[in-house]
């Protein structure tokens, strides 16, 4: 699903017009982002499952075009967990 049928289907599923659909999603991920930029920044959606910043290590790794091996620095990455909810649905 791309971000034009996600306006479309969240608009038909709302009742909401597909600008104001628009401008939900655009606001949900500016909320989403700021709340990640927080120390130990976590959104949960209930039923759907929880965001937050996990730190990724520094590791060795392999650049395929050259076969050099260098060191990529530790990083922030957001990981999704699934709610229970979501689980059962799509099992």
């Amino acid at each position: 699903m791309n971000k034009a049928e996600f306006v479309n289907a969240l608009a038909a599923e709302a009742g909401l017009t597909k600008k104001d659909a628009d401008k939900v999603i655009k606001a949900l991920t500016v909320v989403i982002t700021d709340e990640l930029k927080k120390k130990d920044g976590k959104v949960v959606l209930p039923d759907v499952g929880a965001i937050k910043v996990a730190v990724r290590a520094a590791r060795k790794v392999r650049n395929p075009r050259t076969g050099e091996t260098m060191e990529s620095a530790a990083c922030k990455v957001a990981k999704f967990v699934p709610a229970k909810a979501l689980k059962d649905e799509l099992n």
